[in-house]
């Protein structure tokens, strides 16, 4: 009998070629951490130590000191804003309309931090008073990190996810966060949406092959059939052959632009060193490409959507984005999920330019982008021997869509990756330990939804939310 073969999001922009062609569940085992896949997650289980991988889950010991508190409520559960150590004053200066309007709508528990130059999340709780237990008091639950990944790692802002909602703004310049504020400010103090315009969500899904073929059946399509069930919203689903770059174009500023889009397509990706790499790492591969095997000299830009191509005229009115493709959040300098963590993917860590556009455009920017940081898997959603796993997903758009703030929203998948990384620790306990034997192709499943769950990050204010139907300001 044939064993079943894997496939796997995104494609490398230069060859045309998959980043990680298909393959069987031992190949994987193999590619991924060869003979040492026990070594790797050891390595894993070391970092993040069995004591503190016993309170991650939500309802335990990190959330015991607040959990009176309403965490869908800024205002209750607080706001603050971590700078990165280098932050230039006008970066500072650019963001003060955003960070006024942030100190008068939250009271006592608002606050402003600075992160040091290579400081972990637990020691820059500790700094500010805070162990095991979440206290809103001292820092707050929203937090709002400014500085790419080098300033503040990809780490620190995944660790510190897991006890509260964590957005991050990584700018081209202070004009560019000037512009972002702005959206943010307007979006929340200007006039309500009227009862009888109905906010609109557009789901978008290209569909070129096997791994795009399950994104679109599997997570897609059916997404969109759950929110149509929202009866004040207007649900529009774009997929197969109307899913291309002059369609997204006109939802990502044109005149289709809706208050929520959903896409997932291949995410495009670039050698370490390519020119192209920190433009157009994480551009949104349209159905305009013909498809595997059609580029042997590269993908053309015509078939894919980059930062560059959004249009200084247009228009995002404070669209929220969530997009499921490689690198749609961002790159790190080191592979995740390559043999040991030597290779390097990328000169330094960088967020994708497509968001950036998108929050700091100087006419009308986006509130927020929910995207993944790294390589894509569909572990997020389908799970081997069981099929369609969509709750993770469903909880975040029902919030969304229900006016809560995005990063309350992504709190379904801070509890994904917290009960992942206990069952995780659990398993490899009892492995180390002797007590029993675990498959390869299991652990390497469940390392795999581990590292892909931890990866999604939000881009932009976390306390940002969408205005629904005859909302006050």
């Amino acid at each position: 009998m044939q064993e079943e073969l894997l496939t796997f999001n995104g494609v490398d922009g230069a060859s045309g070629d998959y980043l990680l062609p298909a393959m069987t569940p031992r190949q994987l085992t193999e590619t991924l951490a060869g003979r040492d896949v026990l070594a790797e997650v050891k390595k894993w289980l070391q970092r993040f130590a069995t004591g503190s991988l016993r309170i991650l889950r939500r309802g335990g010991l990190f959330m015991a000191a607040d959990e009176a508190i309403d965490h869908s409520n800024p205002r209750a559960a607080g706001w603050g804003v971590v700078f990165a150590a280098d932050t230039d004053p006008a970066v500072r200066e650019a963001l003060s309309g955003l960070l006024s309007h942030r100190r008068q709508q939250i009271g006592p528990r608002y606050k402003e931090f600075t992160c040091k130059s290579g400081e972990r999340h637990r020691d820059f709780l500790r700094r500010h008073g805070v162990g095991y237990q979440v206290d809103v008091d001292r820092v707050p639950y929203y937090l709002l990190l400014i500085g790419d990944p080098e300033a503040i790692s990809y780490r620190f802002q995944q660790q510190l996810d897991i006890q509260y909602a964590v957005g991050r703004l990584s700018l081209d310049g202070p004009e560019d966060y000037a512009a972002y504020a702005r959206t943010v400010v307007e979006s929340e103090t200007g006039p309500s949406r009227p009862m009888e315009e109905a906010p609109q969500a557009c789901f978008f899904a290209v569909n070129h092959d096997k791994a795009t073929d399950l994104s679109a059946r599997h997570l897609v399509q059916p997404l969109a059939k759950t929110a149509a069930g929202n009866s004040t919203w207007q649900v529009k689903l774009v997929t197969e052959q109307d899913a291309t770059k002059s369609t997204l174009a006109d939802y990502l500023g044109g005149a289709e632009t809706p208050q929520l889009l959903f896409s997932a397509s291949h995410g495009v990706g670039f050698p370490n060193g390519d020119s192209r790499q920190l433009p157009h790492q994480g551009a949104v591969l349209c159905q305009d490409w013909p498809g595997p095997g059609s580029s042997p000299g590269g993908i053309s830009e015509n078939h894919y959507c980059a930062g560059d191509d959004i249009a200084t005229d247009a228009s995002l009115g404070g669209l929220v984005h969530f997009h499921f493709g490689c690198y749609g959040a961002g790159t790190p300098q080191l592979d995740t999920f390559g043999r040991g963590t030597s290779r390097e993917l990328a000169p330094y860590s960088f967020d994708a330019r497509l968001p950036r556009r998108l929050l700091g455009h100087p006419r009308s920017g986006a509130l927020a982008v929910l995207a993944h940081v790294d390589r894509s898997w569909g572990f997020s959603y389908l799970c081997r021997g069981v099929g369609r796993q969509l709750e993770t997903f469903e909880s975040c758009l029902r919030q969304l869509m229900s006016g809560a703030p995005v990063g309350f929203a992504m709190e379904s998948f801070d509890r994904r990756y917290a009960d992942f990384s206990a069952e995780l620790s659990r398993e490899l306990e009892d492995v180390i330990a002797g007590r029993k034997t675990l498959d390869d192709e299991d652990l390497v499943d469940l390392w795999i939804a581990t590292n892909d769950a931890r990866s999604y990050a939000v881009l932009g204010d976390p306390a940002v939310r969408l205005r629904v139907c005859g909302e006050d300001s």
